[in-house]
């Protein structure tokens, strides 16, 4: 079956490299109108960003969404907590697992999902240690040369 079509706004691709990731979800965000047209304009950068827990509820912390251009004085706060909108369940296993098993909770993807809303994909991850980096990194390496000298080769 094919993916279904997402317009991607913003993505973590150091996550990969700094973290475990395990398991993902997918969770909408509390945004005001101004920040809507910001992500239509493909505005965002969640790089720095991560998610915490406060009280009952998940938020989105550091994620930085620009000021929209034709708003004037009812623009946003460009990084400014927002609430990120799952069910209670998901909610309690989140709240648990960072909790308990001392997870962090890691933007992966900003995007918009087939009927036109925000949505972040939210990955459990597990940090990694700087020799586990160094083996990453190892291993990415090794792969580039392997293709490189059997497209030479071939």
């Amino acid at each position: 079956m094919a993916e279904p079509a997402r317009k991607l706004i913003a993505e973590n691709r150091r996550a990969r490299f700094d973290y475990f990731l395990e398991d993902s979800l997918e969770a909408g965000l509390a945004l005001t109108g101004t920040e809507v047209k910001s992500l239509r304009e493909g505005k965002a950068n969640i790089a720095e960003s991560y998610a915490a827990v406060e009280g009952r509820e998940i938020v989105l912390i550091n994620a930085d969404i620009p000021p929209y251009g034709k708003a004037n004085r009812f623009n946003h706060e460009p990084r400014r907590p927002r609430k990120l909108l799952l069910h209670r369940k998901q909610i309690d296993k989140l709240i648990g697992a960072v909790e308990r098993e001392g997870r962090t909770l890691i933007p992966v993807k900003l995007y918009f999902n087939e009927k036109g809303r925000a949505k972040l994909e939210v990955a459990l991850a597990k940090g990694k240690k700087v020799h586990d980096k160094r083996e990453a990194t190892a291993e990415r390496d090794w792969k580039r040369d392997k293709a490189r000298l059997l497209r030479d080769r071939g």
